[in-house]
């Protein structure tokens, strides 16, 4: 199947990372290179893309986009989390812009093989970068049942965590649980049929998701980014994360908040001894959303959510 992707939130992406023709721009998840596609346009002439993705044929399919402006572009198959080491070696000491946006594409749903969906009989694997050791059938299949329902209630916010790890332990001791398919049948069994008729989504969604995050470190990848990645910024340059769930959310709305703060000194000194500046200006008071015409078209949209900032020239003390 064809690489495909509809990028989520383009004219609000565009808008908030203010690109200009000259400008320095990374884009850290390309995905379907749609994002980056729209960056390029905007940067041209004189800027440069840089590209990233841990997936691999992400970073194909965007070599195929973008390949009439190659000299303008570089692509890394790479986690996000490496951005300034991927900088210092092309020698790149500051940015305009950075975009990430947190989304899984279509094409790892649809057509990876890697067991992102639930509907398949694929493997249980999960892995964004297929170069990495743990797969979700190794967790599965291998950590104790407490292990397995602190993952599903932190992750993926499962009411039903603890009785899902015990279907998973329960099944795994007759035979390993190797495909998609075959989890999401469990699951779907673990959870109450009074409750199961109430959601929205399939029973086994939270789970899979949960195992998602789980297998790439995405959480915790993703606060450390946010502070490299600023620090990657020129003053006046602009970062921008689209996220898709509430954990993901959270974690950007609490770390620019924090980044934004002055003084921190407890409450009552009567002089500021910490000396701390803020270090960027939120761009994103409310949380920006789609519009209902994209949902309309691309219902995938549905749950995005979108931060912005600004980094804030060096203070001097």
């Amino acid at each position: 199947m064809q690489f495909r992707h509809t990028p989520v939130m383009v004219r609000e992406v565009l808008s908030h990372l203010d690109c200009k023709p000259g400008d320095l721009v990374a884009d850290c998840t390309l995905g379907g290179a749609g994002h980056a596609r729209a960056i390029l346009e905007c940067i041209l002439p004189g800027g440069m893309l840089i590209g990233i993705d841990q997936d691999r044929d992400a970073v194909g399919h965007a070599a195929d986009v973008l390949a009439a402006e190659s000299d303008r572009v570089r692509l890394f198959h790479d986690n996000f989390e490496n951005l300034p080491t991927i900088l210092s070696d092309i020698g790149i000491t500051a940015l305009d812009g950075i975009l990430a946006d947190l989304g899984l594409s279509q094409y790892q749903i649809e057509a990876s093989g890697r067991g992102f969906s639930f509907r398949e009989h694929e493997p249980l694997d999960m892995r964004m970068n297929a170069d990495a050791e743990v797969t979700a059938g190794d967790i599965v299949n291998a950590e104790s049942e407490d292990r397995l329902s602190f993952i599903f209630r932190k992750y993926g916010e499962e009411r039903w965590a603890g009785r899902i790890a015990r279907r998973i332990v329960a099944a795994r001791a007759a035979k390993a649980i190797r495909t998609a398919r075959e989890l999401a049948d469990l699951v779907e069994a673990a959870v109450p049929r009074r409750d199961a008729a109430k959601r929205k989504i399939h029973p086994a969604t939270k789970v899979f998701m949960a195992l998602r995050i789980a297998v790439n470190r995405e959480l915790e990848i993703l606060d450390d980014f946010i502070i490299a990645a600023v620090n990657c910024l020129k003053p006046g340059g602009r970062i921008c994360i689209v996220s898709f769930h509430s954990l993901e959310d959270r974690i950007v709305k609490t770390r620019f908040r924090e980044m934004e703060k002055a003084c921190v000194c407890p409450p009552g000194f009567p002089v500021c001894v910490c000396r701390r500046q803020p270090e960027i200006r939120v761009l994103t008071r409310k949380v920006v959303r789609p519009a209902e015409d994209e949902i309309h078209v691309n219902p995938m949209a549905r749950s995005a959510r979108l931060r912005a900032a600004e980094k804030l020239s060096a203070v001097s003390t």
